[in-house]
């Protein structure tokens, strides 16, 4: 018995297909498609999931320090002259940063072989390179959808049957974050 369904695609254009679908899963909360599809992505999302709630909290806080730019009223840099150059104003602050721990880096390089990266245009402003932000769906894995299923043994999805499609007549289906 196999392990996978083929979805009648090489193996390129499926593993490209279950990236998507998985990504798209992830950013909206849920994606309509067909059920053979359905169950598939459901797979690889739940498996995600199960990481990213099992290593969470394993981090450690570290206080750095890091050399910040000087800003005027216009948010511009401030430069000083110095030996004839100008040169940037910076000062040294103290931040907190999480660090991972290597079996969370280890569950953080998973998801991102799976994960394509994501860009979020804001909707006032749609059409405008400018405005666009990335989406870290990682973070948004071990600081959203992770506290969301601490408590539950897996059962993350849910597919819901939506009926035939008008085309071909393939079983519809909405999958969704439960």
């Amino acid at each position: 018995m196999a392990k996978y369904r083929k979805l009648g695609r090489t193996s390129d254009q499926r593993k490209a297909l279950l990236r998507n679908q998985v990504t798209n899963l992830m950013v909206h909360g849920k994606i309509r498609t067909t059920e053979t599809k359905a169950k598939e992505v459901s797979k690889i999302a739940e498996g995600l999931i199960a990481l990213a709630v099992r290593e969470k909290d394993d981090y450690e806080t570290v206080t750095v320090k890091v050399k910040v730019p000087q800003k005027d009223a216009d948010g511009k840099r401030v430069k000083e002259v110095k030996d004839g150059k100008k040169v940037t104003v910076y000062t040294e602050q103290e931040k907190e940063i999480k660090k991972d721990n290597p079996a969370r880096l280890h569950a953080r390089r998973q998801m991102l072989k799976v994960f394509y990266p994501v860009k979020e245009v804001p909707k006032e402003a749609k059409g405008r390179k400018k405005n666009t932000k990335d989406v870290d769906l990682v973070a948004k894995m071990f600081d959203e959808i992770a506290p969301k299923y601490e408590g539950r043994n897996g059962g993350y999805t849910r597919i819901v049957k939506i009926g035939q499609r008008k085309g071909d007549a393939a079983m519809e289906v909405l999958l969704e974050l439960v």
